[in-house]
C-alpha cells in the first residue's frame, strides 16, 4: 500500500477560485463526501487506513467530512444549518490561519476554533479554507492566497468522480482485481448498497459487517438488516 498516492500532487498551487467553481454545491458535496467515506468503509476495513471519512453525527445538526493522508495532511468540511466550511493543511506549508481565517464568517467561528482540526502555538491550523453560508450562490474564500493544500481537494471537484476515484484506489488500495466504476458511480450515487455491489468491490468485505460504518455515515436507504 503506498503511503500518499493522489490524483495530482496535492503539494502544488492549483488555482483555489478554479476549484471553487468546479465544486459542487454543499448539498451534492455532502453526498459525494458520504459516497467516498462508504467506498472507504468497503475497501478499507481498517479505519485506520481510510483517507476518506464522514461522521453523521458529530455535533447537534453538524456533520464532518475529513480526509487524512497519513503524513500530516488534512482537511475537514463541517456541514451545518447554517453552511458548509472547511479547511486544509498541508503540511509542508507554512501555517496561513492567522491570516487565512479572520475573514471566515461569524457563524462559522466555533469550526474555525474547534482543537480536534488542528493548532500550533494555540493558532488554528489551515493553509486553505473557504465556505459557503446559507443562501449563498458560490463558494467564497479569504482574500488571503493560501499556502499550500488546494490539490487536497481535487477528488471532491472531479468532473467524473466515479472514473477519479477508481484510478487514485486502485494505485492507494492495489486490489487485486480491477475496480469496477459501475459499482463506484452506485455507491458515491448514495443508491442501497447490495452484497453484489460490496462483493465486486471488495471480496473480502461482507455488506452485514458494514453496519456500524452505514450508521456513521449516514448513507441511505441502506437495507433493514445493515442500517442499525
Amino acid at each position: 500500500m503506498h503511503a500518499t498516492p493522489a490524483t495530482n500532487d496535492p503539494h502544488d498551487a492549483p488555482d483555489l477560485h478554479g476549484l471553487l467553481a468546479r465544486l459542487p454545491d454543499p448539498a451534492r458535496l455532502r453526498d459525494r463526501c458520504r459516497g467516498l467515506a462508504m467506498l472507504e468503509a468497503i475497501l478499507g476495513p481498517d479505519w485506520g487506513d481510510r483517507y476518506y471519512s464522514f461522521d453523521a453525527h458529530w455535533g447537534d445538526g453538524e456533520e464532518t467530512a475529513s480526509m487524512r493522508d497519513g503524513e500530516g495532511d488534512d482537511w475537514f468540511i463541517v456541514f451545518s444549518a447554517v453552511g458548509a466550511y472547511a479547511r486544509g493543511f498541508d503540511h509542508t506549508a507554512p501555517n496561513a490561519g492567522p491570516a487565512l481565517l479572520p475573514e471566515v464568517p461569524a457563524v462559522f467561528r466555533p469550526y474555525v476554533e474547534e482543537p480536534a482540526f488542528g493548532e500550533e502555538d494555540g493558532a488554528p491550523l489551515a493553509t486553505v479554507c473557504f465556505w459557503r453560508e446559507r443562501g449563498d450562490t458560490a463558494w467564497r474564500a479569504p482574500s488571503a492566497a493560501p499556502t499550500g493544500g488546494v490539490g487536497l481537494f481535487d477528488l471532491l471537484a472531479a468532473d467524473d468522480p466515479a472514473r477519479a476515484y477508481a484510478d487514485w484506489a486502485e494505485e492507494y488500495y492495489e486490489p487485486e482485481h480491477e475496480l469496477d466504476p459501475a459499482a463506484i458511480a452506485h455507491v458515491l450515487a448514495l443508491r442501497p448498497l447490495t452484497a453484489a455491489v460490496v462483493a465486486s468491490l471488495n471480496p473480502e468485505t461482507d455488506l452485514d459487517e458494514l453496519a456500524d460504518d452505514i450508521a456513521e455515515i449516514g448513507y441511505p436507504d441502506a437495507p433493514s438488516d445493515a442500517a442499525a
